[in-house]
């Protein structure tokens, strides 16, 4: 009996062992991002220290923090820190703690693996630049040959609120839908297409200041420029590389277009240019032509408009901007970038601004797969 039972206490032993290993050792990585920005100097970018480990064979854990430098100002910003479950049948899986939304394309995805240096117009005013909260997530992916994943989300939405009174605010306050579906074409290509939808409690403006400040001098802020009942968004990302080998050549082409509905309270729509829905796009290419040299380009237009209190009135004006981004980077590896873009924006008055940045991108110890 004593002999029968020794493999099963080493076996026992060993699970432990690998199990505390794991919980002593969490993989560590870090991603430096510095930049220089015309007019503005030099200044750190998107900087993340992050650590992650399965916490026993059920849950995984993780904890990014972001660290960021505008004028003489220093962030220190917790992006997410969450635990899911990495054991559940039939291709379903649960994330609980603060994490990004999979609204859209984009958003789920760590800043450092962009292809430009900034965010899309449409991301910078509707979500914040990338819309990340406290709550709970619930996904699956669909045994099927075309692959399909399915999520549905609830946050505090404390970062999309447009109320005048924190009392009045729901305490879940935004809900996620969203769908992705993609598969190949051939060797060389493949796709995917999404559907997101975002219901926002607390989204609806119901008051505005004399002095309405909510849209200027925010470019650094992470809470959304403007927000609405109802944010739909829809995208499209196609790929090619000769026979599926990315590192010497390969093209990816993306487009993304979100509408906002419900934009201000109804006591405000017989306001003149009051707004009922805003809405905004982008496409872009991007062709890396060697294993070292990729170049892209990028164009977008976005609807936003200011309001203030005027007496017994609200005074809205609508604005929109256009944006045009080329850049070209240089990779030392696949760890490092360093980046030259150039954005040119026109807004609704024909007002032009040209802005010419270099960012540098590097990361060392753990580093997590792109997305697709």
């Amino acid at each position: 009996m004593r002999i029968k039972l020794l493999p099963v206490l080493m076996a026992s032993l060993t699970s432990m062992s690998v199990a505390a290993d794991v919980l002593s050792n969490p993989q560590i990585g870090v991603v430096l991002d510095g930049r220089f920005e015309e007019g503005d100097g030099f200044s750190l970018g998107h900087t993340e220290l992050s650590m992650s480990a399965n916490i026993d064979d059920k849950f995984h854990g993780v904890l990014t923090s972001v660290i960021e430098t505008h004028d003489d100002d220093t962030e220190f910003l917790l992006e997410e820190a969450f635990i899911e479950t990495i054991a559940l049948p039939n291709g379903f899986n649960v994330r609980a703690g603060r994490f990004l939304s999979n609204f859209g394309y984009m958003n789920n995805q760590h800043m450092h693996t962009d292809n430009f240096t900034t965010r899309p117009g449409i991301y910078r005013d509707y979500l914040g630049t990338h819309y990340y909260d406290d709550g709970l997530r619930a996904s699956i992916v669909l045994p099927t040959d075309l692959y399909i994943r399915l999520s549905a989300e609830a946050f505090s939405g404390d970062k999309m609120s447009a109320l005048e009174h924190a009392e009045d605010q729901n305490s879940v306050g935004v809900y996620t839908a969203a769908m992705k579906m993609g598969g190949d074409i051939s060797e060389s290509s493949s796709w995917q297409f999404g559907l997101s939808y975002l219901h926002n409690k607390n989204g609806t403006a119901d008051h505005f200041e004399e002095s309405d400040h909510s849209h200027d001098g925010h470019d650094h802020s992470h809470d959304a420029r403007k927000t609405g009942k109802h944010l739909y968004g829809t995208d499209f990302v196609w790929k090619w590389a000769p026979d599926g080998n990315y590192k010497y050549r390969n093209l990816t082409l993306a487009a993304e277009y979100m509408l906002l509905d419900g934009v201000v309270d109804n006591k405000f729509k017989d306001e003149d240019h009051a707004p009922d829905k805003l809405s905004g796009y982008y496409l872009s290419g991007v062709y890396r032509f060697s294993p070292s040299w990729s170049a892209g380009i990028r164009y977008g237009e976005v609807e936003t408009y200011d309001g203030h209190a005027h007496g017994d009135h609200v005074h809205f004006t609508d604005q929109k901007e256009k944006e045009a981004t080329a850049m070209v980077a240089w990779n030392s590896s696949h760890f490092g970038t360093i980046r030259a873009q150039f954005s040119r924006t026109e807004d609704q008055d024909k007002e032009k601004d040209n802005v010419f940045m270099l960012q540098y991108v590097m990361s060392f110890g753990a580093h997590g797969a792109h997305a697709f």
